[in-house]
């Protein structure tokens, strides 16, 4: 199976974007969406917003954020290996031996993840990213210093794969697969039209601090707000699904359901569902969802949201691994729904 676009997928998975260093990919989303919205926003977050009908009163915001988690160079020692931090959830076991792309101040420099030989006593059980380091050939201290800074990034150095043309792999599909579905459902909505105003966001910052998310509901003001993200699919062996639900790849988008959550936005969802005959799954997030819907919710006088999540196998792994298929039936549920949008529905549960 394709997607249509797919190239422009591989695109943002191939384009490093650290949480606070999202600035190259978010012009190339903006070069993708130009042609067929109606204009383009940013703001000073860092957000690149695609909009369609900005003079219709009823307005939707999508947001898929756009960031990935990285490493954070904080010290290079006297032989010149690099020491390092986290930004947003690294797992330091899944770290170990990863080759790495480094953002230099002026290059972008290839380095490798030291561990110590299984000969020499290996790792221990209880290892952080403290015992790890970044390799890049350096020499001295003064040799590195020449081309790294402290605070620069880091991310794996991987490239994305189908996999038996059913699923992509790679590393940041959490959540470039989320700026690309909005991207996607926008270029669909200009095709079959719709009567309310469409708010696209490829938002930054989530991994961290989801400044994003606040900054594009303020600025945009919407009367509902849907978050597009991953969530852990629990489909591979060793995982806990009587602990941690049963949520699989190609079984459809999933749907939050909790405090968070407006109960009238997702059967809007489930109704798009049923009319396509897609299969969706189900989440709890009972308090937060821990995703942009949790800072777009709490902007201006409140905002009604939701959340629609990709099923994701080994999150913030290097090999982060997604269904073609989910990807495709999300965007087509997104644009059901949003195309079936008068702009006179009440979000109020208690108008019955």
């Amino acid at each position: 199976m394709q997607l249509a676009n797919q190239k422009f997928l591989l695109e943002l998975l191939q384009t490093p974007s650290p949480s606070s260093l999202e600035m190259e990919i978010q012009k190339k989303w903006l070069e993708y969406v130009k042609p067929f919205v109606d204009e383009i926003r940013t703001d000073h977050a860092g957000n690149a917003i695609g909009v369609l009908n900005p003079e219709a009163p009823f307005k939707v915001l999508l947001a898929g954020h756009c960031d990935e988690i990285a490493l954070v160079i904080n010290r290079i020692d006297e032989h010149g290996f690099l020491h390092f931090d986290k930004i947003g959830g690294i797992n330091p076991k899944a770290a170990v031996g990863m080759k790495v792309t480094v953002l230099g101040a002026n290059d972008c420099l290839t380095g490798v993840i030291g561990v110590n030989a299984q000969h020499h006593g290996g790792l221990k059980n209880d290892f952080s990213l403290e015992d790890l380091f970044i390799d890049c050939g350096f020499k001295t201290k003064e040799e590195a210093e020449e081309q790294i800074h402290i605070g620069d990034l880091a991310v794996y150095k991987t490239e994305p794969e189908f996999l038996s043309d059913r699923y992509v792999a790679g590393r940041g599909l959490d959540n470039r697969t989320g700026a690309f579905i909005v991207a996607e459902v926008l270029r669909k909505l200009k095709e079959t039209g719709c009567q309310v105003g469409v708010y696209a966001a490829s938002t930054v910052n989530e991994e961290t601090n989801m400044g994003g998310a606040y900054f594009a509901a303020a600025g945009v003001a919407p009367d509902m707000a849907i978050a597009c993200d991953v969530t852990f699919a629990t489909d591979y062996p060793g995982v806990n699904t009587n602990k941690y639900g049963d949520v699989r790849l190609e079984k459809g988008p999933v749907l939050a359901k909790g405090a968070p959550i407006n109960i009238k936005i997702n059967q809007l969802l489930e109704k798009a569902a049923k009319s396509l005959d897609i299969s969706i799954q189900y989440e709890l997030t009972p308090r937060m969802t821990g995703t942009d819907a949790d800072k777009m919710r709490l902007t201006g006088k409140g905002v009604p949201v939701s959340l629609v999540s990709l099923p994701l196998r080994y999150m913030h792994s290097p090999v982060e691994t997604a269904s073609i298929k989910d990807i495709a039936e999300e965007i087509d549920l997104l644009v059901a729904m949003i195309s079936a949008l008068t702009g006179e529905e009440s979000l109020n549960p208690l108008d019955l």
